[in-house]
């Protein structure tokens, strides 16, 4: 178990209380294990997730990309996504908790193996986060019972 890690939040339709912004939490335990595994997963199917890009199905696309700052890590979504040759391009969306060497709003690069995640929405339904499966065992039982309403593959 690893404790007292920032992650962020996407959230989406104002299925956690805001509307298309992101909000940091911190997370006292969660599986190590089960949250190297969602970032693998997301980083094996990332490719479904840039040809969703290229021809859009769905709406609200964005990465998770880990920022560093002298020896801490911290997770951020970046919305506006575009990807070309390799490397995804968005804005940030949260405050950083954590980091000092980025704010909300600015441009961020990422090449695609280095991504922790991704997500769009289609249907009402939230397809990829894979990084969030892993936390809901530790967020507040109705906030967990609405994302998991949300996931398109709970």
């Amino acid at each position: 178990m690893r404790t007292a890690q920032t992650f962020t939040l996407l959230c989406m339709l104002g299925a956690f209380g805001c509307a298309g912004t992101s909000q940091s939490i911190l997370i006292s335990e969660y599986d190590e294990a089960e949250m190297d595994a969602a970032i693998e997963r997301a980083r094996r199917e990332v490719d479904s997730f840039i040809r969703e890009l290229s021809n859009p199905t769905g709406t609200s696309h964005a990465v998770k990309v880990p920022i560093e700052d002298n020896g801490e890590v911290e997770h951020f979504w970046l919305i506006k996504v575009k990807y070309e040759q390799g490397t995804f391009s968005g804005e940030i969306n949260n405050q950083p908790e954590t980091v000092t060497n980025v704010s909300m709003g600015q441009n961020w690069t990422a090449k695609s193996s280095e991504i922790s995640d991704w997500l769009f929405m289609k249907d009402g339904k939230m397809h990829g986060n894979y990084t969030l499966r892993p936390l809901l065992q530790s967020m507040p039982p109705d906030e967990a019972a609405k994302a998991r309403a949300m996931l398109a593959e709970p």
